[in-house]
């Protein structure tokens, strides 16, 4: 029971700084949103098919992935005055601070991606609120695992300036190549096979089948084990950075 308490109050902690500036929300969401309504009605005939269907679960992914994974950014400021100091010697449980903050991550990606698909149904995309609802949770899963990893990263690095670019090498290449903008089946066969090697490909995959209401396919189901690992291994990577910590 105490570490609920004490994760629900670093989360309403955390929370409150979005929640004060709803501004946030709509800047985190912007790069996604700009594809959606600029690009997104470009591709209209141009494959075959809706080109929603997949461009939309994209969107998705992308949001998820830049917003969770530079979540960290919120720490380093603190890292620097000395706030995380102060919390580092509180009778506060490392888990707490870890979980408050990535749950209040969770909530705000969440806000921002059912935005995003309300945006989507307005240009044309269409599939059924439970599978949206899916979608939506496994994005969350997702986000909460690269939370988790984007603090263990911040807590190592510490210093903005060299955060940013090594975030920016790391997550094109692995956006890129997870087929968020197009589809990799029509890719040459060497970044076919590139993109294969790449985890984000198989979420995208799996985005793309529950949001046309196919929840058992072996693209559902791959997706979804691929997520939850990652999750795991993400967590642990981040309990395991809070718990070195000085007291």
């Amino acid at each position: 029971m105490q570490l609920v308490r004490q994760t629900g109050l670093i989360l309403r902690r955390t929370a409150r700084t979005w929640y004060r500036s709803p501004v946030a929300i709509f800047v985190g969401f912007s790069g996604p949103l700009i594809y959606l309504v600029l690009f997104g009605p470009l591709l209209e005939g141009s494959l075959g098919g809706d080109p929603w269907q997949w461009f939309v679960p994209g969107m998705l992914m992308q949001l998820t992935v830049f917003g969770a994974a530079y979540a960290g950014f919120s720490l380093t400021p603190e890292l620097r005055n000395g706030v995380m100091e102060r919390l580092w010697v509180a009778p506060v449980s490392r888990m707490a601070l870890l979980l408050g903050r990535v749950l209040s991550d969770v909530a705000q990606l969440t806000l921002q991606g059912v935005l995003l698909l309300a945006v989507a149904v307005a240009l044309g995309f269409r599939t059924s609120l439970p599978a949206m609802i899916c979608a939506l949770a496994l994005a969350a899963l997702l986000g909460a695992g690269l939370s988790a990893a984007s603090y263990a990263m911040a807590l190592r690095i510490r210093e903005e300036n060299r955060f940013a670019p090594l975030l920016s090498m790391l997550l094109l290449p692995l956006m890129l190549l997870s087929g968020v903008l197009l589809p990799m089946e029509s890719a040459p066969g060497w970044l076919h096979a590139l993109s294969l090697a790449n985890p984000l490909t198989y979420v995208v995959d799996a985005l793309r089948a529950i949001t046309a209401q196919q929840y058992a396919t072996d693209d559902t189901l791959t997706g979804l084990a691929v997520t939850a690992g990652l999750g795991v291994l993400c967590t642990f990577w981040g309990l395991r950075a809070m718990a070195r910590e000085q007291t």
